[in-house]
């Protein structure tokens, strides 16, 4: 029987000046004493290799000096490691808070992350897209922009490209979709505050140009439809604090004896807090206040916020479930919680 082996390592040592780019995956192989298979397996960072397997081909790998060229390898297969996790605010601290959570997850699968934001605009997201496109990037992660269209992110899936997108969905397209579940998030929350005693009760912040605000909004109607004593409003309004505050003070000079609002996001709700107490008007004593997201800021608020949790991690994890080919239906969503606080 023929060494392989020695054999190899012994035309690398006669050879000092060899250029290590030479050394091949064959190479690696017969050093390792595994397939040239076991050894590109290894290389991708798949499961499928066992860790037998990848202690031999990584020790093989030391031994001569192999460089894996990943340009190379992403021009064969057309694709790369590379996950684009495309954001449409990272100024919303939610969205950074599920960004990193991506990543995290994204990485344990062996891939690398890189993260754009688009800023609610459909055209950047179109010219940031193209960009990426051209490395070949192994799966796109979207939060589509307002007025994303559905044939776009259809197009932008491919037999080399997955895609998967996440919080909202875009009307007409069939691309896997992870988001939270709110429409119960909503209902369950207006529901406590009926459960209180409030028979007014306003919907703030949010407009109709994205999904999540029509899933929330469904949330609150359905509640409110169940009780034939309780009187509804909604006041549409950007999903920032600056936002909550303009609605709360459009709300209380429509409707001065509103008892509950519920709030578009957490964001919303800080900026309704605020203006509340601008006017004497104590939450959770004078007018109940919910949100939804369930920052980290939200609990150490003077009046700590009650909130619809969405778990993270729990996206994350669901994404990434899909990129494994281990969840393929269209539509997961991630079960949320009501947080009761003083507000």
């Amino acid at each position: 029987m023929v060494n392989h082996t020695s054999s190899l390592n012994k035309s690398l040592k006669a050879s000092p000046q060899q250029d290590k780019k030479s050394v091949t995956v064959h190479d690696v192989a017969r050093v390792a004493g595994v397939s040239k298979s076991t050894v590109s397996l290894v290389l991708r960072g798949s499961e499928k290799a066992s860790a037998k397997a990848k202690d031999k081909v990584l020790k093989a790998i030391e031994e001569t000096g192999y460089v894996y060229n990943r340009d190379a390898a992403a021009m064969r297969s057309k694709s790369s490691d590379l996950v684009a996790i495309v954001i449409n605010d990272l100024t919303n601290p939610y969205s950074a808070k599920l960004a990193v959570a991506l990543e995290k997850h994204v990485r344990q699968l062996g891939l690398m992350a890189t993260l754009v934001n688009t800023s609610e605009d459909v055209e950047t997201q179109t010219q940031i897209v193209a960009k990426l496109k051209e490395y070949r990037v192994k799966a796109f992660i979207i939060c589509p922009a307002p007025n994303t269209e559905a044939q776009w992110l259809e197009e932008l899936q491919t037999m080399q490209t997955q895609v998967v997108s996440i919080m909202r969905q875009v009307s007409g397209s069939t691309i896997p979709c992870v988001l939270p579940d709110n429409e119960k998030g909503v209902y369950t929350a207006t529901k406590a505050l009926i459960k209180r005693g409030h028979k007014q009760i306003a919907f703030i912040g949010g407009d109709d140009a994205i999904s999540d605000y029509h899933q929330r909004l469904l949330g609150f109607n359905n509640a409110i439809n169940e009780h034939k004593d309780v009187s509804s409003w909604v006041f549409n309004s950007a999903t920032n604090r600056q936002g909550g505050r303009l609605a709360m003070s459009m709300c209380l000079e429509k409707v001065p004896s509103i008892e509950s609002v519920m709030c578009f996001n957490d964001i919303v709700a800080y900026g309704v807090m605020e203006y509340l107490a601008e006017q004497s008007i104590k939450p959770g004593h004078d007018i109940g206040v919910i949100g939804f997201d369930d920052l980290d800021d939200s609990k150490l608020m003077s009046v700590p916020l009650s909130t619809v949790k969405i778990d993270a991690d729990d996206i994350a994890k669901a994404v990434c479930e899909i990129l494994k080919g281990d969840k393929p239906e269209s539509l997961k969503q991630v079960p949320v919680s009501l947080i009761e606080r003083s507000s």
